[in-house]
């Protein structure tokens, strides 16, 4: 038996960077959210994958809704990464976003932001295992540098040497 405690500290050992999905309600309303397991998954076709909680009040839309963007998060963007972390509506309450070309609710600041439409769905225990076809690329002019989690803590990525 896996001590829960323990698997939590382990695998926050692991730095990641820190996306936010977004999507759009039937009303219209924007709506994501925080998550820190992303990864490419495939070259061809495109495709990426991210890992929400069943339990995330926002699962069901972008289920329904079966486009989303994932923003990868710059350093500047914890505000956004706590917003859309918390539960309920209007999540994107004094953040900036606008709507793309393909629909999809895009905030501004981030390093790097990819469109998708849902491709497949897996189980993965207490989360699903969401993969998106990638549909749209958006990199800034300006290099920004990113937002990464580890061990419950936010912070920027230091530079290289």
């Amino acid at each position: 038996m896996i001590d829960a405690n323990v698997y939590k500290h382990v695998m926050g050992s692991f730095p990641s960077g820190v996306t936010v999905i977004t999507t759009l309600d039937d009303d219209g309303q924007i709506v994501g959210l925080t998550a820190s397991a992303f990864s490419s998954l495939s070259m061809d076709p495109a495709l990426v994958l991210f890992c929400p909680n069943y339990s995330s009040d926002s699962y069901p839309v972008l289920i329904k809704n079966k486009r989303f963007a994932i923003h990868m998060l710059s350093a500047e963007q914890q505000k956004e990464a706590y917003a859309f972390a918390s539960k309920g509506k209007d999540k994107a309450a004094g953040i900036e976003w606008t709507l793309s070309e393909l629909g999809n609710p895009l905030l501004a600041n981030a390093t790097a932001i990819i469109e998708c439409e849902l491709w497949r769905e897996y189980e993965g225990g207490d989360h699903a295992i969401m993969v998106g076809a990638v549909k749209n690329l958006i990199v800034p002019q300006r290099s920004i540098g990113p937002l990464v989690y580890c061990r419950g803590k936010m912070g920027a990525l230091p530079a290289f040497a």
